[in-house]
């Protein structure tokens, strides 16, 4: 078997195993409805999570409105789904197309800017979509909120499979993409923005590329979010939800894909094992942030990534050497 080969097999069985396993044992109640729907949920954070690393970690420009291109998506499904009768696959699709556009129109006038200046205008943005979704009310249903049942609001097995089939997805596409011409051309304007321009490469362009992207995968989030809980307020453009999914990057590792959704997975869980706590839950959570950025300030797998290809090789070299040993010393006992 080739190395190209074994490199695209193994994350391949992996992908399938984390999908279809889980997806299995909620189906047969091994996993119950409210830690199907915790694990989903955590699915949905990754997804903005990884929108937010590919701005901030990959792009290595500092936004604060992802959450406001969550709601644009989340928004959009409901109104193409429920208003203008598009089956829901399809809504999720061209709301985070539109979504996208929303972002080009965004990034264009603001991309120009960089460091604080960009982070207070994005930030800007996503209270500008927050007021605008509390006041059209035949749109959004004002500050309480809009109502949307799907069936991935009914089967906890089928928005689990739903919802980490497209996590999955989106990361293979986005490793692809920056293994090529264009993801390289990105990491280089992250690293130094002056010398990617003397050897041609355009910080514009490339900054604009990778700020679509994210505005895709944040309305992708968000029209997910909005069928797998069946109900959307405008509060989830807030300025307190866009720090949520960049705490995720911070703490997972900036630049780190895999680190952002560990990062997710592991705090959305936190946050309901914590519920016991109450109101004290407030203070332990970011206690624990508090504690991991003073211990581990390039987080939790700085700029690496987990590979499992690798772990497979550890773990092959592992068995080799113990068995190699174990027949060393038999030999030497037969002697």
């Amino acid at each position: 078997m080739t190395t190209r080969m074994k490199n695209t097999l193994i994350p391949g069985v992996f992908a399938v195993l984390a999908v279809c396993v889980p997806a299995i044992l909620i189906q047969y109640g091994v996993i119950n409805a409210y830690i199907a729907q915790i694990i989903t949920l955590a699915g949905v954070n990754a997804l903005l999570a990884v929108s937010v690393n590919t701005i901030t970690g990959i792009t290595g420009q500092l936004s604060l409105g992802q959450a406001g291109f969550m709601a644009i998506g989340a928004y959009a499904t409901i109104v193409f789904t429920l208003d203008m009768g598009i089956p829901l696959p399809v809504s999720v699709i061209i709301a985070s197309v539109v979504t996208a556009c929303f972002g080009f129109f965004i990034g264009f006038p603001t991309l120009k800017l960089s460091g604080d200046y960009l982070a207070i205008v994005t930030l800007g943005f996503g209270e500008i979509i927050r007021v605008i979704l509390i006041n059209i009310k035949a749109v959004s249903g004002g500050a309480n909120g809009r109502r949307f049942t799907t069936i991935l609001a009914v089967y906890p097995a089928l928005s689990f499979f739903v919802i980490t089939g497209t996590l999955a997805a989106i990361i293979v596409l986005l490793q692809n993409f920056l293994r090529s011409t264009y993801g390289r051309a990105i990491l280089a304007v992250r690293e130094d923005e002056i010398a990617a321009n003397s050897h041609g490469v355009s910080v514009f362009r490339y900054k604009m590329i990778g700020f679509v992207i994210a505005s895709f995968i944040a309305g992708l989030g968000g029209g997910l979010y909005a069928a797998i809980i069946g109900f959307v307020k405008p509060d989830i453009a807030s300025f307190n939800k866009s720090i949520d999914y960049l705490i995720f990057v911070v703490l997972g590792g900036m630049g780190s894909m895999t680190g952002a959704i560990l990062a997710a997975y592991i705090l959305t869980y936190l946050q309901e094992f914590l519920r016991f706590l109450r109101d004290y839950r407030l203070i332990i959570y970011p206690l624990i942030l508090i504690a991991v950025m003073l211990y581990r300030p390039q987080g939790l797998l700085g700029m690496k990534e987990l590979s499992f290809v690798r772990l497979c090789r550890r773990v092959k070299d592992w068995m080799t050497d113990h068995i190699s040993k174990k027949l060393k010393t038999r030999k030497e006992y037969e002697r």
